[in-house]
C-alpha cells in the first residue's frame, strides 16, 4: 500500500556499508532522506542529488540514505560519506517493498518522529531536496520544542537506600554489560563498545529485592498508573549500572522491547542515585534535544517502544537503578517467547 503524507514510516534493518544490521528507526531525532535507487548507474545519480543540500546533511539537521535495490556489483567499493549520507543495501527488495518502491525509483521525506512528509518520484526530486534546508530545527518541526511522553518524579529512594545501592556495585564489582539482538530468530546478548559502555550489578539478595520493591509499590506505581492508566505487577530484573567518564559511558540510541525475548517490556524505568557526574542525560530523539534528569532518588519513566538514549558522561560517575516493569497479560508473553531466548540467558 502506498505510503500518504502523516503515514508512520516503516521501520526496518538491514546491511550497510559497516553496519551488518542498522536498524533504520534509530536515526530519528532529524529529518531523513531515504531513496531507494536500483544497483547500478543511477546510485551515483543519487548521491549527485544530494549533494545541492550537502550542508543540510550534517546528522543534526538531516542525514540521507540511499537503498541501493538489487544486487550491487560495487557494493565493497561503497563507502559513507559521514556525516550526512549512508548506503544501506537491500537485494532482495524486502525493504523497498515496505515502501512500495520496488520497481520505480522513489525519494521519502521523512521527519524527526519517523513521519513521511513527502513522496516523489526522480522527476520532482531536485524541488524536494532544496526544501530540506529551509525546515525549521528538527526540535521544532511540529511548530514548537515538544517533550518526551514520560514520567519525571522524584522521591522514589531516599537518599540512605541509594547510598545502599552504590555500595552494593562498589562491593561486587560491575561487569560489562550488553544488550539484545535477534539472531536468526533467537534473542540473543551482544556487547559492542561502540553501541554501550556500561557495567552492572544486579542485585541477587532476596531482603533487598523486597525493599526495592515495597518502595516502587508505595511510590512510584501510583504514579505511573496515574500517568499511563498502567498498574504495573511484574519487575524484570533488579539492576544497578554504572556510567564512568573513563570510558565515556553511554548508551546509543535504543528501544528496549525490539526482540522476541524483550516484547512483553512495557515501561522502563531509570532512578537516579547519585548527582556528582556530568552528562549521562536521558534524551529522546524522535521527541527533540531536551535531555532529562531525575534528581538522586528520582526516576524517569517512559515505554520501552519510545526511542533513547543515555548520553556520555564526561566527568565522574553516574549510578542507576534500571529495571523494567510490565503486568499480568505481558507475562503471558515472557512465558510464550522463553523459545526464543538463547539458552544461554536462561542457564
Amino acid at each position: 500500500m502506498a505510503l500518504l503524507y502523516g503515514d508512520p514510516a516503516p521501520t526496518f534493518a538491514t546491511e550497510g556499508v559497516n553496519n551488518p544490521r542498522y536498524v533504520f528507526d534509530t536515526a530519528a531525532g532529524r529529518y531523513l532522506l531515504l531513496a531507494f535507487v536500483k544497483a547500478g548507474p543511477a546510485v551515483a545519480a543519487a548521491a549527485a542529488m544530494i549533494e545541492r543540500s550537502r550542508a543540510a546533511f550534517n546528522d543534526l539537521h538531516a542525514s540521507a540514505f540511499i537503498v541501493v535495490v538489487g544486487k550491487d556489483k560495487a557494493r565493497k567499493a561503497r563507502q559513507d560519506a559521514v556525516p550526512g549520507l549512508r548506503f544501506l543495501f537491500d537485494p532482495e527488495g524486502a525493504v523497498a517493498d515496505l515502501y512500495d518502491a520496488r520497481d520505480a525509483e522513489r525519494w521519502f521525506l521523512i521527519d524527526p518522529a519517523m513521519h513521511v512528509m513527502a513522496a516523489v518520484g526522480p522527476d520532482h526530486l531536485a524541488p524536494l531536496v532544496d526544501r530540506i534546508p529551509t525546515l525549521p530545527p528538527p526540535a521544532e518541526h511540529g511548530g514548537f520544542a515538544a517533550t518526551a511522553p514520560v514520567l519525571v518524579t522524584p522521591r522514589i529512594f531516599e537518599p540512605a537506600f541509594c547510598e545502599r545501592l552504590i555500595a552494593l556495585y562498589r562491593e561486587t564489582g560491575g561487569t560489562p554489560s550488553g544488550f539484545m539482538r535477534e539472531v536468526d530468530g533467537v534473542t540473543t546478548l551482544m556487547t559492542d563498545p561502540q553501541h554501550k559502555r556500561r557495567s552492572d550489578v544486579i542485585v541477587e539478595d532476596d531482603l533487598l529485592q523486597k525493599q526495592v520493591v515495597a518502595r516502587l509499590t508505595r511510590r512510584l506505581l501510583p504514579q505511573i498508573e496515574k500517568a499511563f492508566n498502567f498498574r504495573p505487577t511484574r519487575i524484570e530484573r533488579y539492576l544497578v549500572a554504572r556510567y564512568d567518564a573513563e570510558t565515556g559511558g553511554f548508551f546509543r540510541p535504543h528501544r528496549d522491547n525490539t526482540t522476541k525475548g524483550t516484547a512483553h517490556r512495557r515501561f522502563a524505568v531509570s532512578i537516579n542515585l547519585n548527582a556528582d557526574y556530568d552528562g549521562g542525560d536521558l534524551r529522546f530523539p524522535e521527541f527533540g534535544s531536551r535531555t532529562y534528569r531525575p534528581p538522586p532518588g528520582g526516576a524517569c519513566v517512559f515505554s520501552c517502544s519510545v526511542l533513547h538514549e543515555a548520553t556520555p558522561v564526561t566527568r565522574g560517575e553516574r549510578f542507576a537503578f534500571l529495571p523494567f516493569l510490565y503486568d499480568e497479560a505481558a507475562a503471558k508473553i515472557r512465558e510464550e517467547n522463553l523459545k526464543f531466548l538463547d539458552p544461554a540467558l536462561t542457564a
